[in-house]
């Protein structure tokens, strides 16, 4: 049989060295927010010929005082102009400089946000999360009230959760940094999508101990624990590899419009499922143990 609890330590590093590019890429260049959270305008125009130069684009925002413009490509005549907001009579003005200064264009797409609706959103962004945690962990503390510290479990679902949160916005904030990608109100959807798959993992470990720990009341701890993850092994990784066999068929074929939001769903599954796997119930473990009272003598040890 598998001993997976035995190497906890080593599925634990291997989380860590995951988790670590993604945190120092947020510390260093932050999250790359959208309009949705931040406030401003996206305008998505189409050209008649090849799209022009970002400069001259640039020009005609500076023109209306909006300076501070970022211009993106998006194919061979399509531009993406994210700005400060824009009311309805810049916006006009900006399309009329638009059009006499590069001819016909249309307009694909308009988005504007308000500097206080994006700070609301983003609070509330935070708040949702925050709130999906705390239910959470009184759920599971509750459902598994007939074991013994049933609130161990509730804390390491968590624990094993924040691990996904964590590399879906580490990746986040990398691929913004090297692809442009920016966090909007669909990664919120998926990051709260990816919580529920990562949670849901984990109930399943915990719900397989809690049927052992019946069964086999003077079986050790640990073995009755690594015992509960093989049970449960193929049927997480069959589980998970059918939703994953998807997503990446929807971030083939599923166009530009869904990819971001597709791709952090692909990764945050993938992480949920090792999450539950090698470190939740891995957790429990070491919290039975209380282990951390020995890790630095073993260090004190071996020195000496």
């Amino acid at each position: 049989m598998m001993d997976i609890v035995k190497r906890r330590y080593l599925y634990f590093a291997i989380s860590l060295v995951v988790i670590l590019p993604g945190i120092v890429a947020l510390i260093i260049w932050g999250l790359p927010l959208a309009i949705d959270f931040t406030g401003g305008s996206l305008l998505e125009v189409q050209f008649t010929q090849a799209a022009p130069s970002s400069e001259g684009v640039s020009a005609l925002y500076a023109d209306l005082g909006m300076g501070d413009t970022r211009v993106q490509t998006s194919g061979e005549d399509v531009l993406v102009v994210r700005s400060k907001f824009l009311d309805n009579e810049a916006r006009d003005q900006l399309l009329v400089g638009l059009r006499g200064a590069f001819g016909e264009i249309t307009v694909l797409r308009f988005d504007s946000v308000g500097p206080t609706v994006g700070k609301e959103v983003t609070t509330r962004a935070a708040g949702a999360v925050a709130l999906a945690a705390i239910a959470i962990m009184l759920y599971i503390t509750y459902a598994f009230r007939g074991v013994s510290h049933a609130f161990r479990y509730g804390v390491s679902a968590i624990i094993a959760m924040l691990h996904d949160v964590a590399v879906v916005i580490g990746v986040a904030a990398i691929f913004g940094r090297i692809f442009g990608w920016e966090v909007d109100s669909l990664f919120l959807t998926a990051l709260l999508t990816v919580i529920g798959f990562s949670v849901h993992d984990s109930i399943v470990v915990f719900d397989r101990i809690r049927e052992n720990s019946s069964k086999y009341r003077r079986m050790p701890y640990e073995t009755l624990v690594n015992q509960s993850i093989v049970q449960t092994l193929a049927r997480s990784i069959n589980t998970q590899l059918t939703v994953m066999f998807t997503l990446l068929a929807l971030s083939i074929f599923g166009g530009e419009t869904i990819r971001h939001f597709v791709i952090t769903l692909l990764i945050g599954v993938f992480s949920g499922t090792y999450s539950s796997i090698f470190n939740a119930a891995p957790i429990l473990v070491v919290w039975e143990n209380q282990e951390w009272r020995t890790w630095f003598r073993r260090g004190k040890s071996a020195t000496a």
